[in-house]
């Protein structure tokens, strides 16, 4: 009797099509789920690849920096802001105005200082004498990509200025709010070394940037390559000698956009993420953890990094690609853990070690 269920391969048995029908009550209709999953990932996609395309221009000037290139890269895709930071001479500057030669934006820049004011970020009301009226003039903030050079060394009363601008993508100006242009990304940039004249920015408004970008010091190879470029004429004050060109504009960064808004995140990836920035709120190491805020920017984020990767959904390695530029930020170490020589950088990898990972 349990000799023909063991022979399956005799067609004449009668226990053949009851074998075949045994693997239908397994929970195998599950496997070509995943595999629609994976097979568009391996098409290309010109839509993706003329966001490669970016890196490659950003590559003719700026030397390394990959990571940085993607920050931005996710944050100009998620109506994100990012802070750079760096010591003097990293190529900050350089790298914000080659990320916005690689695109058909307009871009400014402000030279930020303790005597600039928040009009002189925004724009004022200035009286018409022909027309006896007061006229709007905008400030270089209505713009799509704004370069905030030095951003720390203005007062918070300035860099307030660009709380609602970062936020809500307008500013109110004479009792009326205005719209600024579409796409629009803050890169400000920051010296963490030289603190004397400078005033750091409060909670609120870094909470404001997707991603906190450090740019360290290159490598050796690295570094030989920049002075090789410079002593074969290369100019960092003229882009265009170096061959940049537009590769992506504003239509082609709103396609992308409501392709990453497609991308497949799993509730268990959204519980991972969650856990996460609660974690920071319990560790003892941290007087201030992520807000709700910071988390809702991780997720999107990790939506654009999985789109930039070639695939239709997250996975828990997107969320840890981008966490130490998701949390940073917004953190704040407690005094005595500084004392026993802690970092935010350890904190951080302590708590993803520890935080559960879906399967």
């Amino acid at each position: 009797m349990t000799q023909p269920p063991q022979d399956p391969t005799n067609p004449q048995e009668p226990a053949a099509p009851q074998a075949s029908a045994a693997p239908q009550a397994s929970p195998v209709p599950q496997e070509p789920a995943a595999e629609t999953l994976q097979t568009p990932a391996a098409e290309p996609d010109p839509l993706r690849e003329a966001f490669t395309g970016v890196r490659t221009e950003i590559a003719k000037a700026v030397v390394g920096q990959d990571q940085a290139v993607t920050g931005m890269l996710i944050a100009l895709l998620c109506r994100g802001h990012v802070l750079l930071e760096g010591v003097p001479g990293v190529a900050k500057t350089l790298l914000v105005r080659s990320f916005a030669a690689a695109v058909t934006l307009e871009s400014s820049r402000v030279q930020f200082t303790p005597d600039l004011m928040p009009s002189d970020v925004t724009g004022s009301l200035v009286y018409d004498a022909p027309a006896s009226d007061f006229s709007f003039r905008p400030g270089p903030v209505f713009t799509n990509i704004l370069i905030a050079d030095e951003i720390n060394r203005t007062p918070p009363k300035t860099q307030s200025a660009l709380l609602e601008a970062m936020e809500e993508h307008q500013v109110s100006v004479g009792g009326r709010s205005r719209k600024l242009p579409e796409p629009f990304l803050v890169a400000a940039t920051q010296n963490p070394v030289e603190y004397e004249g400078t005033y750091p920015l409060p909670e609120a408004q870094l909470d404001r940037f997707l991603f906190k970008l450090v740019l360290d010091l290159p490598e050796r190879d690295h570094e030989f390559e920049i002075l090789d470029r410079h002593a074969r004429g290369f100019d960092a004050g003229a882009l265009s000698s170096a061959g940049l060109r537009p590769v992506a504009d504003a239509e082609l960064i709103g396609r992308a956009r409501g392709a990453i808004a497609k991308i497949y995140i799993a509730p268990q990836i959204i519980t991972y993420i969650v856990d996460l920035a609660r974690a920071t709120r319990q560790t003892p190491s941290l007087a201030l953890g992520v807000s709700p805020r910071g988390a809702t920017r991780m997720l999107g984020a990790a939506r654009a990094h999985a789109w930039l990767s070639g695939r239709h959904y997250v996975t828990p390695d997107d969320v840890k690609a981008l966490a130490h530029m998701s949390l940073s930020h917004r953190v704040i170490l407690r005094p005595e853990a500084q004392m026993d020589g802690l970092d935010v950088g350890q904190v951080l990898d302590s708590i993803i070690a520890t935080t559960e990972v879906p399967r």
